[in-house]
């Protein structure tokens, strides 16, 4: 490598870290102090954001008591523990694939996410098109191999924790799901009704297009995460026995949610949020309602 390219992105110019974590590169500065926040220590205030210390401080401003409280970049309350939902969603996943590996086969047959078919370990013709809607979320928490749930639990970690703390519990979580029966149900319209699919990659690419989204809006550099979902598409095209439908619907679900959560304006900020959630759910039913159709 040329020695001056070398010097050249060794001296390029980093953005500072925030001044509670100080390991985290940021952009964005306190509007009162100056002083450099991540999107964990982000207030949402009437111009720009503020830090924690300074939110708390905040007085005299006219505003509920409310008004004043740490608010997430997309408006949520900053919890103490920023990352707890994504723990759970982690345990839920390990605890159910230890009941895959208990049960068996039976037990993923009957969760699985499958469109129509007989099924003989179960002796009938299973699948959302018989009214086995629930097939569409429980599909999210099942899981193939050691493998599969290794790299979807590293990824959802990696992703999900700073995307929990930047956007708030409630609506992470209605972004998680969101995108993941989106997934769900690209899958069930498109694939063959006899394909069956599990797995929680389609809501992790609806972190991965909202990650996306929230770094665009605080101006951080996109290459990172670009780079990892490229390579994520190149495995999802280029394997066999993978559900690219659930990617695809998941990723372009994560954006437009997304997109709403972290650009809504202030002042209808819950409207646009979950009136978003509200039209991609809408959208889901369709794709479903619309299979359902052409099977029965």
């Amino acid at each position: 490598m040329d020695d001056r390219a070398a010097d050249s992105s060794q001296d390029a110019p980093r953005l500072p870290g925030c001044y509670r974590h100080p390991d985290r590169e940021t952009g964005v500065r306190c509007t009162r102090c100056d002083r450099p926040i991540c999107p964990e220590c982000m207030v949402d205030a009437s111009v720009g954001f503020q830090c924690p210390d300074d939110a708390r401080g905040d007085s005299g401003t006219g505003h509920a008591p409310a008004a004043s409280r740490p608010r997430t970049l997309a408006g949520g309350a900053v919890a103490a523990d920023p990352r707890l939902v994504t723990k759970i969603l982690v345990g839920v996943n390990l605890a159910v694939f230890l009941v895959q590996l208990s049960v068996g086969d039976r037990f993923d047959t009957r969760f699985e996410l499958l469109g129509q078919a007989y099924v003989p370990v179960l002796g009938s013709v299973e699948g959302i098109a018989e009214g086995q809607w629930y097939r569409m979320l429980t599909a999210m928490f099942l899981h193939g191999s050691y493998i599969h749930i290794l790299f979807n639990m590293l990824s959802l970690w990696w992703i999900g924790g700073p995307l929990e703390a930047a956007l708030g519990r409630v609506r992470y979580l209605a972004l998680y799901f969101v995108s993941g029966l989106a997934g769900s149900a690209l899958t069930y319209l498109i694939a063959a009704a006899n394909q069956p699919s599990l797995g929680a990659s389609g809501a992790i690419f609806g972190l991965f297009g909202a990650t996306a989204v929230l770094m665009r809006r605080l101006n951080y550099d996109m290459r990172p995460v670009i780079a990892l979902l490229v390579i994520n598409l190149i495995f999802t095209f280029g394997w066999s026995n993978i559900a690219w439908q659930a990617h695809i619907g998941g990723l372009v679900a994560g954006v437009i949610t997304g997109y709403a959560m972290v650009h809504a304006p202030r002042e209808r900020r819950n409207l646009v949020q979950y009136g978003t959630c509200a039209v991609v759910l809408v959208v889901v039913v369709a794709m479903t309602l619309i299979r359902t159709a052409q099977l029965t």
